[in-house]
């Protein structure tokens, strides 16, 4: 397996993408820029689910970081699954082979009997939208009430957050060499590339609607080495994606000019672009 490089451009029409907590899960935004973002955090969780979803049971794909999991409880099932020869390195083998997510995106797994540390070689960058974006509250009502003692109530209000929309990027990288520590193989990035191009497939909620969140293009830029044929920075810069000109408030990807300079890849680097 060879040093990969790939962008990821995806869009929210009319709704949240990533809510922020801190803010009363209105959607992420840049606070100097207004530009929105989506954390690396929330992508990989997409894709951890894809996987359970879809390889649920296989051997090889469970899923480590996942919901009400206990984490030295399954540090712990491999230290007994290795009985004697339990160590903390055996045991970071162990979980490599049988955690999807460890062996694509690495894990600190030192706690409890402790296997040690996992680096991934899989990484994601922060989103970031490619114009700034709205964030839009809206007053929502109900006709049910949660206490008794609001029985004689008409309504309850709640509050709802979206953008209107956004075309985010994102980038990331496959570390051949950490591909090697960790088992990830080919089935394993083909996996990777399903479940990204899915994305948003099986991630509809009242916040992201059917169709409301679509990847739209995954570019990848193989080298034909390990150790690469080009920098990163230079292979994300040949893409190019800006407002159409008489644009204003773009609403759709349409409203976008979406091209890359191939004159600018060098040679021992392969293109492909998929369009989703």
């Amino acid at each position: 397996m060879n040093k990969i490089d790939f962008i990821i451009l995806f869009d929210a029409l009319d709704a949240n993408p990533n809510g922020d907590p801190d803010a009363g899960n209105l959607p992420r935004i840049d606070g100097e820029t207004g530009h929105g973002i989506v954390t690396d955090v929330c992508l990989k969780r997409k894709i951890r689910n894809f996987v359970q979803l879809t390889r649920a049971g296989e051997s090889g794909f469970d899923i480590l970081i996942k919901e009400k999991a206990v984490l030295n409880n399954d540090i712990e099932a491999a230290h007994v699954a290795l009985g004697e020869k339990a160590s903390p390195d055996s045991a970071r083998v162990w979980m490599c082979q049988n955690y999807y997510d460890v062996r694509c995106f690495g894990a600190v797994l030192t706690t409890g009997k402790g296997a040690g540390q996992v680096r991934g070689p899989v990484q994601l960058s922060f989103a970031r939208s490619i114009d700034p974006v709205t964030q839009c509250e809206y007053a929502v009502t109900r006709c049910a009430v949660t206490n008794e003692k609001d029985v004689n109530k008409e309504r309850t209000i709640g509050r709802k957050f979206t953008i209107p929309y956004g075309l985010y990027l994102a980038k990331g990288c496959l570390n051949p060499y950490l591909a090697d520590q960790t088992g990830f193989g080919e089935a394993d990035l083909e996996l990777l590339l399903q479940a990204i191009q899915n994305l948003f497939a099986f991630d509809a909620s009242a916040a992201r609607p059917a169709g409301s969140m679509a990847v739209r293009k995954l570019i990848l830029f193989r080298h034909n080495s390990k150790l690469g044929n080009a920098p990163a920075h230079k292979l994300y810069e040949s893409l190019y994606v800006a407002k159409k000109e008489g644009v204003e408030f773009p609403r759709n990807i349409a409203d976008y000019d979406i091209s890359l300079d191939r004159s600018a890849i060098p040679d021992g680097v392969t293109v492909e672009e998929i369009d989703c």
